[in-house]
């Protein structure tokens, strides 16, 4: 979920660059940084929830490509490029891997597309991740993925912007009616900590873009309503599958204790029966 428009506004902050620079990342602008700056200068530690999520993903996707057949996966929000990307990580071991990247922040689409016009197994796809059929009939997409195999299908940080009315299950629900039985689902998404810090940072996020829903672990896993959530279920980021790690600098969460902050992104991996 990123700015609505076609072209790059400096002016304007996007939930895309601001993870940028949470991440340490150069593809930002002032605007930006005085969003990310509020939560390193008023919410300290919460910088832990972007490094936490964007682990939790590269395990995810090196234990799919590694533990099942599947070879092709949609990447839905995926924001800007960044170390490990998900094509990068599964054509890691197997190279055969195809990834389709969905959003329609601008910068995104410039450096998506720039990052990936020398990889032939990849795409990136601007149709806003509310409106599924647009993403499911696009030409790349049917070029793509070969919707009669199995699918990944990644819901990374990007259902806790889509708010309430907007009807993230449908989204979800969508995407599990059209992938075949085997296919695979993972979701990361803020989990509610009933506390001042989720409070607070839930404000800015409403604040500034309108959008930034932090939901329970029970909600997060009704959004997979009608698929098999696999162990260890909707769990701390950190600590799914912490033992699985595909990059030793962005390893799991181990046995040390978690951070308020850690505690406020969860993961959960599904599969549909």
């Amino acid at each position: 979920m990123t700015d609505h428009g076609s072209s790059i506004d400096p002016n304007k902050p996007s939930i895309a660059r601001v993870y940028d620079y949470l991440l340490g990342g150069k593809d930002n602008y002032a605007v930006d940084r005085e969003i990310g700056d509020v939560f390193k200068r008023d919410l300290p530690g919460s910088v832990a929830i972007a490094f936490a999520n964007r682990a939790a993903l590269t395990r995810a996707v090196g234990e799919i490509v590694t533990t099942t057949d599947i070879r092709q996966f949609i990447d839905l929000g995926s924001g800007l490029p960044t170390a490990d990307n998900v094509h990068q990580v599964a054509q890691r071991h197997a190279p055969e891997s195809r990834v389709v990247y969905v959003d329609i922040d601008p910068q995104v689409l410039v450096h998506g597309r720039a990052l990936l016009e020398e990889n032939d197994r990849t795409r990136v796809v601007a149709v806003d991740v509310r409106d599924p059929e647009g993403v499911f009939a696009h030409p790349d997409t049917q070029d793509l993925i070969d919707f009669g195999q199995p699918v990944a299908v990644v819901f990374s940080a990007i259902l806790h912007h889509v708010n309430d009315e907007e009807d993230p299950a449908a989204i979800v629900r969508y995407w599990r009616d059209r992938v075949p039985s085997g296919s695979h689902f993972f979701v990361s998404h803020f989990r509610s900590g009933n506390n001042a810090e989720t409070e607070e940072a839930e404000r800015v996020l409403q604040q500034t873009f309108g959008r930034g829903r932090w939901r329970t672990d029970a909600e997060i896993a009704a959004l997979l309503d009608g698929l098999e959530i696999l162990e260890p279920g909707i769990v701390p980021a950190s600590l799914w599958h912490p033992e699985v790690v595909d990059n030793p600098r962005i390893g799991g969460g181990g046995e040390r204790e978690l951070t308020v902050w850690e505690r406020l992104i969860a993961a959960g991996l599904a599969r549909k029966p």
